[in-house]
């Protein structure tokens, strides 16, 4: 499905090829690589890294939202994140995205020169996140989620998967709109590993498709999860290959956005990806007109 063009900082996002995310997490206890950027220069400079390899946006987040993660105060986040936007946004012209459920921290984080927010809640934690993005005039990830990361694994079961997830998600942009983000600067998220098993995220990948009916760009996050772990059984620091497949498939079933730590790998993937679905679309047009 086309899209309207979607500014995001200075960039433009014609949606002619799938973007990338690169996943910078300044936090001590994110399940992939917590702590290993704590320190402000060493995320700048990992930062820097991800925009080498080809990331789109670089995405930063103070919180960890891993099953069974514990809320970190606004203040603590802040603190985490902001010295890291503010010399990043002054190294590259990149857009920056700011990982957070808080309007406190996303007013900030944009004050700071952030571009666009990223909420792993679609509101449900914190509604005036919405406001403030529109003040700012930025873009919002709206991702599918339950509960709370602490006991989001506690609400798993669904009697129609994706029909839910499209429910839930379009009632989350009904709230972005009633706090003034217009449909147009919404991007959304099926939230791949938040209230499902790995059967679940299967399915998510399988029938990426109906998410075409909100209208909405897609971002999908597969990288290194646990339900990848759960099929391979290759441990988080060997899950490269199985989120490549994520990507390929998020890609064929018509995601416009990949979150992911590893973007030189995954770029490739994402290119090869789109490219056969391109000649798929070709392919079945040219049969059409037969």
């Amino acid at each position: 499905m086309p899209f309207e063009p979607m500014t995001i900082g200075n960039r433009t996002f014609d949606f002619t090829r799938p973007y990338l995310v690169g996943i910078l997490n300044v936090t001590p206890d994110s399940f992939s690589d917590g702590g290993r950027w704590l320190d402000a220069g060493e995320a700048v400079r990992r930062g820097l890294e991800l925009v080498e390899e080809g990331a789109d946006i670089v995405d930063v987040g103070g919180e960890s939202t891993r099953p069974g993660a514990r809320p970190v105060p606004a203040p603590e986040e802040k603190e985490r994140v902001l010295p890291v936007i503010r010399q990043l946004r002054r190294a590259t012209a990149v857009p920056i995205s700011i990982d957070t459920t808080k309007a406190e921290v996303a007013e900030a984080a944009l004050g700071e020169g952030a571009d666009i927010v990223n909420d792993v809640s679609a509101l449900r934690f914190d509604p005036e996140l919405a406001a403030v993005a529109a003040r700012h005039a930025a873009p919002v990830v709206l991702m599918h989620s339950r509960r709370t990361p602490a006991d989001m694994q506690q609400q798993i079961a669904y009697r129609d998967l994706m029909g839910e997830i499209v429910r839930e998600l379009g009632e989350a942009m009904r709230t972005a709109a009633e706090h003034g983000v217009g449909r147009a600067s919404v991007i959304v998220d099926p939230g791949l590993g938040f209230a499902k098993t790995p059967e679940h995220n299967l399915r998510v990948l399988a029938g990426l498709e109906r998410l075409a009916s909100l209208g909405r760009p897609v971002m999908v996050g597969p990288s290194r999860k646990s339900f990848i772990g759960h099929v391979t059984g290759a441990p988080v620091s060997d899950r490269e290959g199985g989120t490549a497949a994520a990507v390929t498939a998020a890609v064929l079933g018509g995601a416009n956005f990949l979150r992911v730590h590893d973007v030189r790998v995954m770029k490739q993937a994402a290119e090869i990806a789109f490219s056969i679905r391109q000649c798929h679309s070709r392919a079945t047009e040219e049969t059409d007109r037969a």
